[in-house]
């Protein structure tokens, strides 16, 4: 495995990484976003079908896929 990659892993794997992330990478809470009803229940329809590809499908129709966060 590349050394970067192992790095990559060790860090990411330590208590605190989210901490350290959200320092570089700060959330703001009031950025609510609303997501279409009628796509809603497609993914809906689909989890509950255990339709695959239209799940993914539904999915990745949103604008913003999954969340706009950092």
């Amino acid at each position: 495995m590349n050394l970067w990659t192992q790095r990559s892993i060790a860090y990411a794997n330590q208590r605190n990484y989210l901490d350290q992330l959200f320092r570089v990478y700060p959330l703001q809470q009031d950025d609510i976003r609303d997501i279409d009803d009628a796509q809603w229940k497609n993914v809906e329809r689909a989890f509950s079908k255990m339709d695959k590809i239209g799940l993914l499908s539904g999915l990745l129709s949103f604008e913003l896929f999954p969340i706009k966060d950092s």
